[in-house]
């Protein structure tokens, strides 16, 4: 080495053989040619050529000189370059610079030539390759450790490499590059902050999307590194995120976008790192919070992440930013939770409980993201989300805001489509998500018209698509409609009826259109355009639009003759399909893609168009039907039986048959009907037959040879078919023959002859026959049917009792058990009403007698004859159907007005009967014929009487049914106002249709039945004078709900008048009179104490009914209070409760007598919609305690607080209410419950003992003659919740799904198949459960519910004292507690102790048998 030194000394360059001298005296093409000589020598050698190595020693050191490196010449530059760097290869491992500043200059010198790298298409880039690959595979750059500026070379060289490396590069370019410059960080002391950025900035989003290859360079280098760079990356992070100390970096803002890049790189890359992102989640930065919690989002939702699991305190601090405060971090966390689902299934029930509380959020946008999440993952894969999953998107489906439950509707939807429909994921997938379509099409029952018209495209596109070929689209139909639940079913035949409806209203303007103009043709047309336009969503500007439609129908004859197509009743799906396109094309602008006036139409296009049935459509499904019942179907592989799935479909084709009959006639269809009309089971043939009624006007004369074989079967079914075959039987008769008379006489004849009192099964046919006869052709039959009322029906069949009833404690028996001599009596009753339903006048006096014979049933309590030989529940029967016959009666004009006072009230009392079902059964009636506006007014106070039922179901059903009628008579004084206030209508006239119809008139009619209720006896008892008030305020609490043009004055001035008048029942009675003046006081009393509008003029002068007051005598003023000072504590102040009622009314009686009133939370507080009318029927919830109130935002619209939800129960005074908030909510009071531990509460305890009981069964004997006179009456059940015999077995608490609407396909048909609801062949009367003994354990309450027994109670009223005695020794709690614990569950765990005493107390208290006496009978 000493050697070659000398030889550098000298200064002499000795050059390769054949290379010349090179210096600046040649060109550079020579220079060129020369280097490219050298560089072939330099290649050629290796490290072991010594000689070789010191013979070109000085050249090397002259290829190191400014010269060269600063030479102007890129390739003079480059062979240098690959000179240098074999140079270094050769010297290694010591180089023969040995200056630092050369050392530098050289690498400097390298690192620049390398960006010819750059293009891959030079002619010189496998030099540059060349290069490349010797300083990587030399490690060259490793002499620079020791250098002071080796920062500035590595870093200089990174930043190169980074910026040439491109697409167009190979994998062996990349693998040098990672070798070269991990060899810098691996064998390196350290890595500088400078360095580590130059690595991290291609990992930035902005610069990775820029250039993919240097992100794969940074990658590879990282993952190569990973252990001797995380100290520095961790050190980096530290200065961050913990100290704060961004200007360490200019990539302090990337941080964390670089731990997400580092973590999907190499997880070990941040070991340190993670456990500071815990911290910065508890950070008290909103943003920063935010910042982490997106980065934490990726890192756990990747897919093959395992954070999750490696990390557990992350994971649950993570969790827990889920109920963070600041609305997008709780945004980011539920949006993070799809990928979760999907990426990490095994995640899912961590996120469960976390996701249900988001659910419930205040933000709207979460609540969407939610659904948005959860039903990703399920289209992605059903197993990947839990029941508990879908249950949240279930229940957001009645969310306030449409746009959430636009989203949980359209995903469950989805859902259903794809992995039931299309199945997917087998039949165990299909099983798991069978409850959606029932809970789609409960959603019909939202009165929103938005949630409405999405469930009918739901169903169009989804349940059952439209664009299905027609036979499989009737077969999805047809097994859908077969495993739909009860509620579902209606809600679909609801469907069909408004869209039938809808098409209706659109074909009426159509003809009024084509209509000569008249005086009146706008007022017409604009009545229809106002229909149409509350089907459809947004009234206030659809408004507008539907008027535009009206006026292109005018002026455009295409469109309007498209439209008339698509209303036809002959219009099939394919031409529907035609005529949509068609019309929307035409009204449809290119310049103008948004235009509300073509949604409008689209949307009225879409609910009229026929896109589902048609006669095709009704012939396949007819096929379907037949394939069932020849056993050739799918029905066992599609899940449903096939006796199931005949009868589903023949209910299918009776309700089409309603919306669609024109579909139904053909050939082919008929005859597939009259094979069922000879089926066995009953059902089928029932529908066949009502098929048949509802589409066969035509049949005689269309299709002949079927007309002689059906009126063959009609007549035997009439003769001696079952009793409801037999009906439907008469009524095809009637709607399709023209010689209808001369079949009637055919069957009336034999039947009228053949009646025998002997066999009385055999009766019940003809009887039902024969009733309907009388009520289509009372004239044909006049003569004889009078004498079969008078003769058979009242003498030889009402009037005698043949066979005694059985000896029973019951009250209700199931239909089968009913005696048929019952039956009979039951079809002779309704005999009686239909013929004079038929007749429609009353002048052979035949109403009077009719009404006096029922009348005497209720009298008697079902017992005629009273000769005692009936059994209980054929006596409940009895009752039950002179109830509803009075009530049938009461709908006919001419029948209401002979109906006496006397009669009214008795029949009102029904629904305070001692037995459940028959107030159960005649509520339905009672307020099915008030729905129909048929029934007059003063039959909506009936309803102020269930306030005293002790049954907790029947109040809220009640209540239910009052405001839904409330409500209905509103709504339809609002749509009729303009012909009410027509000037061709006089005033008295409209006067009388007002009184008739504004629900604010109940208010006299209640007060009179209430000062006539039998239970009032004692003018001033606190007691009596409480439940008055209770039942007043039930209907009150309703009508004063909204202060709708001041009715709060109009009835405080009601109440005021009446006051001025006298009974107009009793008029000179001072006693009746005293009663009314009392009532009047306490509804006074109510209205001041609720209202703070009340002492506003009234809008106008109330009329009073004058059969009911005497007019009012202007000398007299009654300004005097007669009530006892003692009520005052009993009016709380405070503004009345919404009036709110489940979705709907008029469910089906229901198959148990349990307690249905806990409702589910988000079906009843959420379906409120923004987009709704809170005012309209269906829209109003049910009430709720607040046990059951989630308090968030999104789940109640009117939040209260505990306090204002809490229930006082009745007798409350001052002092107890003073803890409530000025709204009172006394407004809501217990139903006939006291509070428990109140000093009057225990006073009235104390009355309720034996010796106030004689004393009130005397005072009843000295106030008789303030009672109707000589009238019977059966008790009503005792108030007592403890009341064994009344009220059902009560199962666990639970919620309860909104009651669906009835359906009324045919009013007219209804009322004749409710008719028979009665009889004990009725489908809907079931047999209610034994009332509890008091609550007991689970396992007991369990087994109680399944006795049947009810025991029978004579009279309201109140127990002895020994029953009370029994109660206060044991537990020494009121029946108002129990009660109220069982109304409420807010204090459920709290009264844990105190129920096990209740259950000693009210065990031992119901084996004292009330014994009361009847009251004098006429």
């Amino acid at each position: 080495m000493a050697h070659s030194k000398n030889r550098a000394t000298d200064g002499k360059i000795t050059y390769p053989p054949g290379v010349k001298e090179i210096s600046d005296k040649i060109s550079k093409e020579e220079m060129v040619r020369r280097l490219k000589m050298v560089v072939k020598t330099f290649m050629d050698m290796d490290q072991d050529s010594e000689e070789e190595k010191e013979l070109y020693l000085n050249l090397a050191l002259h290829l190191a000189s400014d010269f060269f490196l600063k030479h102007p010449d890129k390739d003079v530059r480059l062979l240098v370059a690959c000179c240098l760097a074999d140079i270094f290869r050769i010297y290694a491992p010591e180089a023969p610079y040995t200056s630092p500043d050369k050392l530098k200059d050289i690498f400097m010198f390298i690192t620049r030539q390398l960006k010819g790298l750059e293009d891959t298409k030079s002619a010189q880039f496998n030099r540059y390759f060349y290069l490349l690959e010797n300083i990587a595979w030399v490690k060259s750059y490793n002499i620079c450790f020791e250098l002071e500026d080796s920062n500035e070379i590595f870093t200089q060289l990174y930043r190169t490499l980074f910026q040439v490396i491109n697409n167009g590069h190979n994998q062996k370019v990349h693998m040098h590059m990672v070798d070269l410059m991990s060899s810098i960080v691996c064998e390196g002391d350290s890595v500088s902050q400078e360095l580590l950025d130059t690595v991290l900035v291609n990992l930035v989003p902005a610069h990775k999307n820029l250039n993919k290859q240097a992100y794969d360079l940074a990658k590879a280098l990282l993952k190569r590194t990973a252990q001797a760079i995380e100290p520095y990356i961790t050190n980096f992070f530290n200065q961050v995120l913990m100290l704060g100390k961004t200007s360490v970096s200019d990539l302090s803002e990337h941080v964390f976008d670089l731990i997400l890049e580092l973590y999907n790189i190499d997880s070990h890359l941040l070991l340190s790192v993670l456990p500071q992102l815990e911290f910065k989640l508890k950070s008290n930065d909103n943003d920063e919070r935010l910042q982490v919690v997106k980065l934490l989002a990726k890192m756990f939702g990747a897919k093959d992440s395992e954070l999750a699991s490696q990390n557990k305190p992350l994971w649950q601090c993570y969790l827990g930013r889920f109920n963070d405060i600041h609305v997008p971090v709780r945004l980011e966390c539920v949006k993070f939770a799809s990928h979760c689902l999907m990426n990490h299934p095994d995640l899912a029930k961590d996120l469960t409980e976390y996701l249900k509380v988001r659910s419930h959020d205040p933000e709207e946008a979460i609540r969407h993201d939610v659904i948005v999440s959860i039903v990703t993952a399920s289209k992605k894969d059903l197993s990947l989300v839990n029941d508990h999953l879908l249950n949240f998107v279930r229940e957001r489906t009645l969310d306030k805001r449409w746009r959430v439950r636009k989203e949980a509707m359209m995903g469950l939807a989805q859902i259903y489509k794809k992995y039931a429909l299309q199945a997917e994921a087998g039949k165990e997938a299909a099983k798991q998500i069978s409850w959606i379509k029932d809970k789609l099409l409960h959603i019909y029952y939202q009165n929103s018209i938005d949630d409405r018209l999405l469930v009918e495209r739901i169903f169009a596109q989804y349940l059952v698509p439209h664009n299905l070929e027609t036979t499989e689209r009737m077969k999805c139909l047809y097994y859908l409609y077969a495993t739909l639940d009860g509620n579902a079913v209606k809600a679909l035949n609801e469907m069909w009826k408004c869209q039938n409806m809808l098409r209706h209203h659109v074909k009426d303007l159509l003809d009024l259109i084509k209509q000569p103009k008249s005086d009146s043709y706008n007022k017409t047309v604009f009545s229809k355009v106002m229909v149409i336009t509350r089907n459809l969503p947004d009234p206030g500007k659809t408004q507008d639009f539907v008027k535009k439609l009206a006026q292109v129908l005018e002026e455009d004859e295409k469109i309007r003759k498209q439209l008339e197509t698509l209303v036809s009743p002959s219009c099939s799906c394919k031409q529907a399909e035609v005529c949509v396109k068609e019309v929307t094309k035409k009204l449809g602008s290119p310049k103008q893609p948004s235009n509300p006036f073509l949604e409008m139409v689209k949307f009225l296009l879409e609910r009229i168009a026929p896109v589902h049935i048609d006669t095709e459509s009704i012939s396949a499904l007819i096929k379907q039907v037949n394939k069932s019942i020849e056993g050739t179907a799918d029905d066992e592989d599609e899940g449903v039986p096939t006796e199931q799935a005949i009868r589903a479909g023949l209910e299918l084709l009776k309700v089409l048959s309603f919306t669609h009959p024109v579909s139904f006639h053909s050939a082919e269809t008929f005859e597939s009907l009259l094979g069922c009309l000879k089926m066995d089971d009953e059902k089928v043939a029932e529908a066949a037959l009502q098929i048949f009624k509802n589409t066969g006007n035509k049949l005689e004369e269309s299709f002949p040879h079927i007309k002689s074989v059906l009126l063959t079967v009609l007549q035997h079914k009439a003769k001696k078919g079952p009793p409801r075959q037999a009906k439907y039987a008469i009524h095809c008769i009637h709607a399709m023959f023209s010689n209808r008379d001369t079949h009637f006489a055919q069957i009336f004849e034999p039947l009228h002859k053949s009646l025998d009192t002997d066999n009385m099964e055999q009766l019940i046919t003809p009887l039902t026959t024969l009733g309907h006869l009388a009520m289509l052709a009372p004239e044909q039959f006049a003569a004889p049917l009078k004498s079969l009322v008078a003769n058979f029906i009242v003498k030889d069949l009402l009037m005698n009792d043949r066979i005694p009833g059985k000896k029973t404690t019951k009250l209700w028996v199931p239909d089968d058990e009913v005696s048929p001599e019952t039956l009979a009596k039951i079809q002779g009753l309704k005999l009686m009403v239909r013929w004079l339903l038929g007749v429609k006048n009353n002048q052979s006096k035949s109403g009077n007698s009719t009404l006096r014979m029922l009348t005497a049933i209720l009298s008697s309590d079902g017992d005629l004859t009273e000769q005692g030989k009936m059994g209980k529940p054929d006596m409940s029967r009895l009752r039950l159907a002179a109830g509803c016959a009075i009530l049938r009666l009461a709908q006919e004009p001419c029948y209401h007005e002979i109906i006496t006072l006397e009669q009214y009230q008795l029949c009102a009392l029904v629904i305070n009967d001692e037995c459940y079902q028959v107030r159960q059964a005649f509520a339905q009636k009672l307020h099915k014929g008030l729905c129909r506006l048929r029934l007059p007014l003063e039959y909506l106070a009936v309803f102020t009487l269930c306030a005293k039922d002790p049954v907790k179901e029947r109040r809220a059903h009640a209540r239910q049914c009052l405001v839904k009628n409330i409500n209905l008579r509103r709504e339809y004084l609002k749509q009729h106002a303009a012909v009410s206030g027509k000037e061709s209508r006089s005033k008295s006239s409209t006067e009388e249709k007002l009184i008739s119809l504004l629900p604010e008139y109940v208010v006299p009619y209640a007060i009179h039945l209430l000062v006539h209720d039998p239970d009032y006896v004692k003018v001033q008892d606190i007691e009596q004078l409480k439940d008055i008030k209770e039942a007043l305020w039930f209907v009150l609490e309703i009508l004063m709900a909204k202060n709708e043009n001041n009715s709060h004055a109009f009835i405080r001035k009601m109440v005021e008048n009446i006051k001025q008048t006298k009974d107009g029942q009793c008029p000179d009675d001072p006693k009746i009179n005293e009663k009314l003046y009392t009532v009047c006081d306490v509804a006074m009393n109510i209205v001041i104490s609720k209202s703070t509008t009340y002492s506003l003029e009234s809008p106008k002068d109330p009329v009073l009914p004058a059969r009911y007051f005497t007019q009012p005598d202007k000398n007299f003023s009654n300004t005097k209070n007669y009530l006892p000072p003692e009520m005052k504590s009993f009016f709380t102040p405070g503004k009345p409760k919404a009036a709110n009622v489940l979705g709907a009314v008029n469910k089906p009686l229901s198959a148990t007598g349990k307690m249905q009133t806990k409702l589910s939370r988000m079906e009843t507080i959420s379906n409120a919609s923004s987009n709704s009318n809170p005012s309209s029927p269906g829209r109003s919830k049910g009430r709720l305690d607040s046990a059951d109130v989630d308090h968030s935002e999104n789940e109640d619209i009117s939040m209260k607080s505990p306090s204002e939800t809490e229930k006082p129960s009745r007798g409350r005074k001052r002092g107890a209410a003073a803890n409530q908030d000025e709204k009172g909510q006394e407004s809501k009071p217990k139903r006939g419950r006291k509070k428990a531990a109140n000093t009057s509460t225990d006073d009235a305890e104390d009355q309720w003992g034996e010796d106030s009981s004689m004393a009130e069964a005397s005072m009843e004997t000295e106030d008789e003659q303030n009672s109707p006179p000589k009238k019977g009456r059966r008790g009503r059940p005792p108030k007592s919740a403890a009341s064994k015999d009344e009220t059902p077995s009560k199962g666990r608490r639970g919620r309860r799904k909104t009651a669906p609407p009835v359906d009324e396909e045919n009013e007219e048909e209804q009322e004749e198949e409710e008719d028979d609801e009665d009889d004990a062949g009725s489908e809907n009367m079931e047999v209610k459960p034994k009332g509890r003994r008091g609550r007991k354990p689970r396992g007991e309450a369990d087994a109680a519910s399944d006795s049947v027994e009810s025991t029978p109670q004579k009279r309201r009223g109140r127990p002895p004292k020994s029953q009370t005695a029994a109660r206060k020794a044991s537990g020494g709690r009121s029946r108002a507690a129990a009660n109220q614990e069982e109304e409420s569950e807010e204090d459920m765990d709290t009264a844990q102790q105190s129920e096990e005493e209740e259950d000693e107390s009210i065990d031992s208290s119901t084996k004292v048998r009330r014994k009361v006496g009847r009251r004098d009978r006429r």
